[in-house]
């Protein structure tokens, strides 16, 4: 029997080097449905944007666990207890938390994937992988689900300044090069504290809370919510549903067997069986860059000129606006359509649409963010800050889109 080293070293470009802790974290980090995530890219369709934008959920799960370990050393040298079964399945919670994404995850749940959420899928392959190991993983599943009685434990994995946020808000600038999103995340575990069970930041980390939240939003406009991004992944969206209407009325599409079992699947949470999880584990960006590739090639007159756009970045005019769109605006540019390349009304609305998106950088409704005081009250960071503008980021923004071919610009 062969034996070699499982404890790894990873060179990661925003950490330096992280580490494997055990051989359970190797051998989850080795199995396909974790592998499956490097072919899942971190930013969706925001390389268009962002050339460098290419990195991976892989590189994220792998620097959320990073962060994880070094989150119990500083809790641990605060006297906070933290057992060596407690620690071993935040490593795993945190490393698997990403696992039920799909590729170019949100476009995927509004078309071919849809009625279930991607934590939901998360939680089913750690089912899976629990059966396949022996029920190893099983605290760690009790944590992601809120069923553990130490609910920090959870708010490191979950919550509005957990492992996941610290991660990918640095990851993400980097990559993309979007300085205004960097955070010291450094800075902000060493701060995290525990009292009566709740996380909390000591009052000196205040200010790192504040550029947290600040970065959060910019990551969001700047970044995530990238009109041009935005476009694309809508334009993304057209064309699996577009795929998917085709499909289900007998059109036979090129395509891999993963993305043509999806093409004809009503999915819901309760209905997500071992079969589709399987096929699901299969499906990665491949499967749906290659069957664009092909799709532009089609009979079809929608689904070849939306592949076209998506491939050759001959993208949607998009115009946003802090104001509805009019429907006047928006049927009189569908009549347009309609006239310029004979199709119907219905047809037209996959090059004709409107939609909107929010941004909050804090929700004060959802988990706090809590100060601990000098006094060891504890208070939430929007009482806590003297920096005004940090209530308004508890604010929701919106702003409204709408979009049309550019040729009617």
């Amino acid at each position: 029997m062969n034996h070699y080293n499982k404890l790894k070293i990873l060179n990661d470009p925003i950490y330096g080097f992280i580490t494997i802790p055990n051989t359970l974290i190797y051998d989850l980090v080795q199995h396909p449905y974790f592998q499956r995530l490097r072919r899942i890219s971190q930013m969706g369709m925001s390389s268009l944007v962002y050339p460098g934008a290419h990195h991976t959920r892989f590189h994220h799960a792998l620097g959320c666990l990073h962060l994880m370990q070094k989150v119990v050393q500083v809790l641990r040298f605060k006297e906070v207890f933290i057992s060596e079964e407690e620690e071993n399945a935040l490593y795993i919670a945190i490393l698997l938390h990403d696992m039920g994404h799909g590729p170019f995850s949100h476009a995927m749940e509004h078309s071919i994937v849809e009625g279930i959420h991607h934590e939901d899928i998360s939680l089913q392959f750690m089912n899976k992988l629990n059966e396949e190991f022996d029920g190893k993983l099983s605290l760690a599943i009790e944590i992601f689900k809120g069923n553990y009685h130490r609910k920090f434990l959870l708010h490191l994995i979950s919550s509005q300044l957990d492992m996941d946020r610290m991660d990918y808000l640095k990851r993400d600038s980097f990559y993309s090069g979007v300085a205004e999103g960097n955070i010291n995340s450094d800075r902000l575990i060493q701060m995290l504290s525990v009292v009566d069970d709740q996380l909390v930041v000591e009052e000196k980390g205040i200010y790192s809370v504040e550029k947290f939240l600040v970065s959060r939003r910019l990551m969001y406009w700047q970044a995530y919510l990238h009109k041009t991004s935005l476009a694309a992944e809508m334009i993304l969206t057209k064309i699996l549903k577009r795929a998917k209407e085709l499909t289900q009325q007998g059109k036979k599409l090129p395509c891999t067997r993963a993305l043509q079992y999806f093409m004809g699947q009503k999915l819901s949470s309760s209905g997500f069986t071992t079969e589709m999880l399987e096929n699901f584990a299969r499906l990665d960006d491949y499967d749906i860059v290659g069957a664009i590739k092909e799709w532009q090639y089609e009979d079809d007159f929608i689904l070849k000129e939306l592949c076209r756009m998506l491939i050759n970045r001959d993208l949607l005019k998009i115009k946003m606006s802090s104001d509805k769109i009019e429907p006047a605006e928006v049927n009189e540019l569908i009549q347009q359509v309609s006239k310029k390349y004979q199709l119907s009304k219905t047809e037209s609305s996959y090059f004709v649409f409107t939609g909107a998106v929010d941004n909050k950088a804090y929700n004060k409704k959802g988990v706090p963010i809590q100060i601990l005081m000098k006094d060891r009250t504890i208070k939430d960071v929007t009482d806590a800050s003297d920096q005004l503008n940090l209530k308004a980021l508890s604010k929701t923004v919106t702003k409204y889109f709408i979009c049309f071919p550019k040729v009617l610009a």
